[in-house]
């Protein structure tokens, strides 16, 4: 476990992620890092990755298309 600290930045609150925290992630200073709900409703945070995103896609396509399928299905 690593201990965040909170710290005011301007009208905001910012998370300092230490060292080990960004090599973690395999990020570093600039890169952009999304606060995700976890299934056990936690909050989770990680970087962006293209290729998820780009499956996340594909699969809203397919849902989209199938929809009256997959209603069908679930029945």
């Amino acid at each position: 476990m690593i201990a965040l600290k909170l710290t005011q930045v301007g009208n905001s609150v910012g998370v300092v992620l230490p060292k080990e925290a960004l090599i973690k992630l395999g990020v570093d200073k600039g890169d952009v890092v999304y606060l995700t709900d976890g299934p056990d409703g936690a909050m989770r945070i990680g970087p962006y990755n293209p290729e998820v995103a780009r499956q996340i896609a594909l699969g809203e396509e397919i849902m989209d298309e199938f929809r009256d399928t997959f209603r069908a299905l679930a029945k």
